[in-house]
């Protein structure tokens, strides 16, 4: 299975999807995965991701494939 998604019409893959919600650069990031949830913005199917922005820190965010929402669990 392919690691990349597709995200508001463009391809991305683990690193550029956290890059998106974290809206910089990130160290690391794990493979996506479906999130247990539609957008609340949208209704679209959201994808998951983990990543570290520093490297004191570790953050999952949620990606609507279909809308600019985003969120991570430090919201």
């Amino acid at each position: 299975m392919s690691e990349n998604r597709v995200v508001q019409g463009r391809m991305v893959t683990a690193r550029t999807l956290a890059e998106l919600i974290e809206d910089d650069s990130v160290m690391e990031a794990e493979p996506i995965s479906e999130a247990e949830m539609d957008c609340p913005k949208c209704g679209g199917n959201v994808l998951e991701v983990g990543y570290m922005p520093s490297v004191t820190e570790f953050v999952t965010g949620q990606k609507c494939q279909d809308c600019d929402w985003a969120a991570t669990d430090r919201d």
